[in-house]
């Protein structure tokens, strides 16, 4: 970790929301006129959208039905590892974007499904932040977490996540019920082996909970709302946490433990610009005595 480069990570699984909490964060750095560098997860995919689909369908040729995106064999740990190291002791590394639609094609050229040019990271920034699912991950051979100054984990429970994959990949991807269900079978054993590991590496969780009937998540019509969910809020180390503070400040919320707490689903942002603002504000202003 390093005090004149922090690194802040969010870590979670397709459809967990990250996206949402990258959202929080901007408007935490923007407020805060906090200079911040991006970098995508999908970045360090090693194959694109092309070479994917082959591989997929070579492995399945050789019996090998969980070939998927969440393993070491499909991602470029080292790349991203040495990223985090790189930007921690010099405020800078390598990295490139992938191209997801036609409006990035736009905005970044390429064609849909494939990737920049690798380039570094500005020098100037005061941060640098990851978004996507392995910010957090440990294997016999890489360690990312070690490098990153916060860590922060985005996950709904399993059953709520199904739910969601269901409703994105048949509404805007145009897959049947049946095709989707494979994808989840396909990458279960590398999700649990590369995926929930990290959310014991991470900092602090932010876990949906839905309060209505999930059980069975194949044939949910809808996606249970903010309002009819719960998120825990799990601190690895609450040394310094005003808890006090948060129950106040955040309606029909309570602790479940010592280092847990639950607020109603839809007070998610609230609890987010309290939580994270102090934690990010200190790295910044440890950065700027370091300079």
């Amino acid at each position: 970790m390093s005090r004149r480069h922090p690194i802040i990570s969010v870590t979670g699984s397709s459809g967990a929301g990250t996206t949402s909490v990258k959202r929080t964060f901007e408007q935490i750095f923007r407020r805060e006129q906090v200079s911040a560098a991006y970098i995508e997860g999908d970045a360090f995919h090693r194959y694109d959208r092309a070479e994917m689909r082959q591989k997929m369908a070579e492995e399945a040729e050789r019996g090998n039905r969980h070939f998927s995106h969440f393993s070491p064999e499909t991602n470029l740990f080292e790349a991203l590892e040495k990223t985090f190291r790189e930007y921690g002791e010099s405020g800078t590394g390598l990295t490139r974007h992938y191209v997801h639609d036609a409006e990035e094609a736009a905005l970044y050229g390429g064609e849909p499904g494939t990737f920049t040019p690798w380039a570094s990271i500005p020098e100037d920034s005061e941060l640098l932040f990851y978004e996507g699912l392995h910010g957090a991950v440990v294997t016999e051979t890489v360690n990312v977490a070690q490098h990153a100054d916060l860590k922060v984990g985005v996950v709904p429970v399993i059953n709520l996540e199904w739910i969601q994959k269901l409703h994105r990949d048949r509404s805007h991807r145009g897959y049947s019920t049946e095709a989707v269900t494979d994808t989840i079978l396909r990458r279960m054993p590398d999700y649990v082996n590369y995926i929930c590991p990290q959310f014991t590496e991470t900092d602090i969780n932010f876990q949906r909970i839905p309060t209505v009937d999930t059980s069975n998540p194949f044939v949910a019509r809808w996606i249970p709302t903010p309002d009819e969910s719960m998120v825990v809020i799990r601190l690895k180390n609450p040394r310094g946490i005003d808890f006090p503070y948060l129950l106040s400040m955040v309606p029909h919320s309570f602790m479940s433990r010592a280092n847990s707490i639950v607020i109603p689903g839809s007070k998610l942002d609230l609890a987010m610009q309290l939580i994270l603002t102090p934690l990010i504000m200190q790295l910044i202003e440890r950065k700027r005595r370091s300079l």
